[in-house]
């Protein structure tokens, strides 16, 4: 709450639900990530009891790196952390997502696997979306695109810049009867491409 509270006061969030309503089922909602504050932003848009059920999946690697981001991130964030080496990880993080969603939560992710730091609006998905959607097709996934958080907290920043910042929500997204993960994977982008600024002006123009 407080955090939710902090988030609207230095950025003025507005959530646009353009394809999906605030509702009270559990849902997948899936993100653009440029900052570690989207899910921040993302969260602070839903209704409280949702907020309240509602976890971040983030990077073990990163919120494990020291004490202090591992206590913020069990404590404070309630994150769902899983390693992405999958090399040297210990525990299969689709076993812990799904765990998650066992036990009732809603999810937040980014397919990206990684904040996007190029000049491309969207990295390329990895393969967890789909595995979620095969595994759970009972839970809604929902895009959402946030829009100017990377501005407000880029790379190695420590202090927020005050700046106005939207999240878009917009119609979920599910597997079709014999659709491949590849094509799910490029539906799936494109429907949250569709919700950027860039993409709606292009429509705005025709």
């Amino acid at each position: 709450m407080v955090l939710a509270g902090l988030a609207r006061a230095i950025t003025g969030v507005r959530p646009i639900w353009q394809g999906s309503a605030p509702q009270g089922g559990q849902r997948i909602y899936f993100a653009n990530h440029a900052s570690h504050g989207d899910f921040i932003l993302l969260s602070t848009c839903l209704p409280p009891q949702e907020r309240e059920r509602t976890r971040a999946v983030a990077g073990a690697d990163y919120w494990r790196r020291n004490r202090i981001r591992h206590v913020l991130a069990r404590d404070l964030l309630n994150t769902v952390l899983v390693e992405r080496n999958w090399i040297e990880r210990s525990q299969d993080p689709m076993v812990i997502m799904l765990d998650a969603l066992k036990d009732g939560h809603s999810l937040i992710i980014f397919p990206e696997g990684t904040r996007n730091m190029t000049e491309e609006p969207l990295l390329r998905f990895r393969s967890g979306i789909y595995n979620l959607a095969l595994a759970r097709p009972d839970v809604e996934l929902i895009p959402c695109w946030i829009e100017n958080m990377s501005r407000v907290l880029p790379k190695g920043a420590f202090l927020p810049v005050p700046l106005l910042c939207r999240v878009i929500f917009g119609a979920p997204v599910g597997l079709e009867p014999d659709e491949d993960r590849h094509a799910f994977l490029a539906r799936s982008r494109q429907a949250l491409l569709d919700l950027s600024p860039e993409r709606q002006r292009e429509l705005d123009h025709g």
